[in-house]
């Protein structure tokens, strides 16, 4: 009703492009920006203040590489050094879990999924892949998962050996996937992929230019007040 205004922009003091990630697709780009650690980013942009012209080297300092809400282990460094370096890069995420042994048998359990893989879905697939024979050594799966945390049971025939079913495991199923990382996103109306310190300089222009408007807002408000 034309009474208040909009903001066009909103004034996040966090860079929450890189700390909640972002997808999506449109005709002739895509953009896949995997979550961080807040505490990370808030690092990096207090050291990128006080060097202006840091690196993506020296913000890896701070910044390990993504923080995935549901866990998991990346293979290497050479997909995050290419993605902070040069806004894209693919990495390895693996399953996290542990190896324990009970009635002389050895039982895998996992702990941690890779970013976006469905447990039920998961463990559907493994069952089906062990009936179907496709990889041997398993006798049972079963989700233990509870409000600690996830707990996928993977019980091994007596012969069988953990190390070779979970390389099975991993060349067949999602406990073992790539995320391909495109730092894409729209800046003065045009789309571009950035490196990390671009992201991270453009974020301090904005909050600078977000803090010198507050304020001129504060200091006009201030002087129309001033005669009272």
């Amino acid at each position: 009703d034309d009474t208040m205004k909009e903001p066009s922009v909103l004034p996040t003091r966090v860079p929450t492009l890189l700390l909640n990630g972002s997808e999506g697709i449109a005709v002739g780009m895509a953009t896949k920006i995997p979550p961080h650690n807040l505490g990370e980013l808030l690092d990096a942009i207090l050291h990128l203040i006080d060097n202006p012209g840091s690196e993506a080297s020296d913000l890896m300092e701070f910044i390990q590489g993504p923080d995935f809400p549901t866990g998991g282990t990346i293979f290497g460094r050479r997909g995050i050094i290419d993605a902070y370096n040069t806004g894209r890069g693919r990495v390895r995420i693996r399953a996290k879990h542990h190896i324990e042994t009970r009635a002389k048998k050895e039982i895998i359990v996992i702990d941690e999924l890779p970013y976006q893989v469905n447990k039920a879905r998961l463990i559907e697939l493994i069952a089906n892949l062990a009936k179907d024979k496709q990889i041997d050594g398993i006798s049972e799966v079963r989700d233990e998962s509870d409000r600690e945390g996830i707990r996928v049971v993977i019980e091994l025939k007596k012969d069988a050996m953990a190390e070779i079913v979970l390389n099975n495991l991993y060349k067949s199923t999602p406990m073992e996937t790539t995320f391909g990382i495109i730092l894409l996103a729209v800046y003065n109306k045009e789309p571009k992929v950035f490196s990390l310190p671009e992201i991270l300089n453009i974020f301090l222009s904005h909050r600078k230019t977000v803090i010198i408007r507050r304020t001129i807002f504060d200091l006009e408000k201030a002087k129309a007040r001033a005669h009272i």
